[in-house]
Order: structure tokens, then sequence, then C-alpha cells
């Protein structure tokens, strides 16, 4: 064969194995083709919630267990939201709902088992009836005028519209909402000891080690916040003397160790990202990489330092960082820190004797941020008298169709610090969940739902 022809046969080869995998004309047809495709539609639900967190699942739950078609969309792989995802845990929060406690007893409590505690969720949902549907993102609502009629999803296989009578955004950022439109706020206003600057809680990486001499541990040795270095300094002041002498990262100015299901792990969360935005790509993957960059200092510290910890490692890394705090969906009503100060009941609650301190970890610097109120100084385990959460903080002012569950639900900046955790946030779901079935049956939109109806399902046992 001359070398003309040999050309020739391997070019013919080449097109041979190009035309079964797919010539590069054919494929931009294809890609083109599928691009302008409409998006494939499923069968229409009556509930659908978007989020597989704990607001979302409780959300779902509900609306499942009272008959409506329910379908849960979740962009990451597992269920079970920050706890799982970020590793974030015990989980924490307290409020009066039988229906949380039911919850919280069928995952095994709050010391969650960060392994299979997706499953134990699943359990719930798929009894009760729900769909699930994993590794499906919310690219955008589905709108009628300014009403949310469903979502369109990116999946695998493509673009996937679902019709709702009426949708639960769980996303944690308000994504839905702002799809939609919503009103909200970002960040924090002016306060006695900063201006207006729009900053948000900043995030963190939690991770897990293992390794601990749990018997020479702080914990076995009255607590942490009972143990005492041989010169009398708490753990936290030895955190803050090593931050200052640059043995810490320098936005990190305490190593919290939570116990964990096993004595000889530990749960980790320390490291702090300032100036970043969960609403943000850029500013995510910033702080993915910068994140665990930080564990390997908290670490090294951890093991020269931290009673137990010598012959520690790390055993878990989290699937994305934890983010506290973005977008605050405005709702009917707005949660204010005075409310909370002063523990104020509401004719129209939906959660009754919510309950964390306003832990606001510091935006520009170490440590807790402080100061909401001359009165009443942040950063020093700050005491809120178990306050009620009204349903108009579920419902955005602008938007109809939508209800809104979990850490954007409509409230202050201060106020987003308390609740914003796990605990409460399954309870603002539960009667998000509650009040999107009513709206259906009765075929009436969710702000004109009668909030005593609601109450009787999720006050029914407390």
């Amino acid at each position: 064969m001359n070398k003309v022809n040999r050309r020739d046969a391997l070019k013919g080869f080449m097109l041979g194995v190009a035309g079964s995998w797919g010539a590069p004309s054919a494929l931009a047809a294809e890609r083109e083709a599928a691009r302008t495709q409409p998006a494939e539609q499923w069968p229409a639900v009556d509930v659908l919630v978007i989020g597989g967190g704990p607001a979302g699942i409780a959300a779902a739950l509900m609306a499942a267990r009272a008959g409506r078609k329910t379908l849960l969309v979740e962009r990451y792989g597992r269920l079970g939201g920050m706890a799982v995802q970020a590793l974030v845990g015990p989980l924490m929060g307290n409020v009066r709902s039988k229906l949380v406690d039911e919850i919280l007893e069928h995952i095994g409590g709050r010391k969650v088992d960060y392994e299979f505690v997706d499953l134990k969720y699943a359990e719930l949902l798929l009894t009760a009836g729900c769909q699930v549907l994993l590794h499906a993102w919310c690219a955008e609502p589905l709108l009628e005028g300014q009403r949310v009629t469903g979502a369109r999803l990116v999946t695998k296989q493509g673009l996937i519209e679902v019709k709702a009578k009426v949708t639960v955004d769980a996303t944690g950022d308000g994504d839905v909402a702002f799809g939609a439109g919503a009103e909200f706020a970002q960040g924090r206003g002016a306060g006695p000891n900063w201006k207006a600057d729009g900053l948000v809680q900043p995030m963190s990486i939690m991770f897990r080690v293992a390794g601990v001499n749990h018997k020479e541990s702080m914990d076995a040795k009255g607590g942490r916040g009972a143990y005492r270095f041989p010169d009398g300094r708490t753990w936290n002041q030895f955190c803050k003397d090593a931050n200052a002498a640059g043995e810490l990262p320098p936005t990190v100015g305490m190593v919290r160790t939570y116990s964990s299901l096993r004595n000889d792990e530990r749960v980790i969360n320390a490291t702090q990202i300032n100036r970043v935005d969960g609403t943000k790509v850029k500013d995510l993957t910033q702080a993915e990489l910068e994140g665990r960059k930080q564990v390997q200092l908290i670490m090294v510290f951890l093991k020269k330092h931290a009673p137990g910890f010598q012959n520690a490692y790390v055993s878990g890394m989290p699937a994305a960082v934890g983010v506290r705090e973005t977008r605050r969906i405005r709702g009917v009503e707005t949660l204010a820190v005075d409310d909370l100060f002063a523990g104020r009941k509401w004719p129209d609650a939906i959660v009754r004797e919510a309950s964390f301190p306003i832990d606001i970890h510091n935006p520009d610097g170490i440590g807790q941020a402080q100061g909401a109120s001359a009165a009443h100084p942040l950063g020093k385990d700050p005491k809120v008298k178990p306050y009620d959460i009204p349903y108009g903080c579920l419902v955005p002012r602008t938007v109809n169709g939508l209800l809104v569950a979990g850490r954007c639900i409509s409230g202050s900046h201060e106020a987003l610090a308390s609740y914003r955790v796990q605990v409460i946030a399954m309870a603002t779901g539960v009667a998000a969940g509650v009040a999107a079935a009513q709206a259906v049956e009765q075929g009436c939109e969710p702000r004109a739902v009668d909030v005593a109806r609601i109450q009787a399902v999720v006050f029914a046992k407390a």
C-alpha cells in the first residue's frame, strides 16, 4: 500500500471511529437540538418542594401525609441538607412540636449518623407516599404572571418541567423565590458596632476527626467549657491566644469540638471564611478551597494542644461548604430581634417556643459579632426568650403559589442568627407543608389559608 492509499485508509478508519462515537458535526447538531428542544414534561403534582434539608423534608412529609401528591427535589445525591452535605451537627435549636420530635426520634436524635441519616429521612417520606427526586437542580420557577406554577429542573437527562399547584422553597438561599422576583434582603444592616455593609455571616468547613483518646479529652474531664489548662486558661481563651500568636488561621479564633456517636470521634467547627456570598459561585469556590486549607492548620493545632488529640486524624470532610446566611425573603410578616428578646407571641404563630442564641459569627473578623443593641450585646451567649414564628414569615409579599421554609424565611439579620438552625428550620417546614396541602385542598393561594386550620394540625399534639 502506498503512502496515499495508507493515508486514505487511515482517514476512512478515523471517520468510522468518529461515526461510531458521534462525529463532531453530528455532536454539535445533537447538542443544538437538545438545547432548543422543549423541556420534558413530568406529571403534575399538588405540592412541589425544592430542597431536601430538614425544612424541605418536613414540608414534603406533612403535605404527603395530608394526601396531597407531593414531589421533593434535591440537588445533591442525598437527603439531609447541611447535616449530610456539610457535616453540620449535632442538630441544634428547640421548638415545642410533637411533629418535630417525631422526626428527630425517627432519625435517631440530634447526634446524627452522617452515613445513614439520609436513608432514615427517605424512609419517612416514602412511607408517607412522597415522591423523591435526587440529582435535580432547580434552574428557575415556572411562572404565570406573579404566580409560581412549578419549576424547571436541570438533570443529567436534560431539562424537566414539573407543574405544581403550590411550591415550597426550602433551598435555604431562597432560590425559587428569588427567581420569581420576590423581594429579599441580604446581609447586616446598621448596628451599634458596624455600618450597614451588607456582609453575611462567614462560611465554614466542618470536618470529622477520629483517633481521639476519649479518656484524655476535655469531654472526659468536665467538658470543654469547664476544662482548664495548667496556667488556668480556658480552651476558648487558649484558642484566642493561639490566633493572636499566628498559630491558627487569621480568621479562626475558636475551635469547637463536638462529641459524636463514637467516643473516639469529634466533629470540629472552627474554619471561618469571611466576606463571601453564598449566592455567588465564585465566592463558593473560594470558600471551599480556603476552608479546606484551614483544616490542615487546625489539625496541627489540635494534635499539638488539645488533650487526647495527639493521634487524631481527619476521617471525614464535607461534600459542600457550610453556608449560614444568604437571602431573607421578605414576607407578609418579618421577625425582628426585639421579638426574640421579648419572647413575642403571635396570634398567627405556626412555630411555638423557638429558642436558640443569637449566634452571629463575625462577618469581618474572628469570633462572634457583638451589638444588636446597646442593651442586648451579642456574642456572649445572648439569651432569647422562647419566641413564636408567625405564618406571615413563610408567605412572600409579592409572589403567589409559593411558601418559603428554613433559614430563608422573613426576618432580620440578627433574628436569622437564631432561627437558622436545623431544628427550628424543620418546624417551619412542618408548617409550610401543612399550609401547602390546605391551600391545594381549599383551592386558594397559600396567603389565603386559614391559619387556625394550620395551627390545628401543627399544634394538635403539642
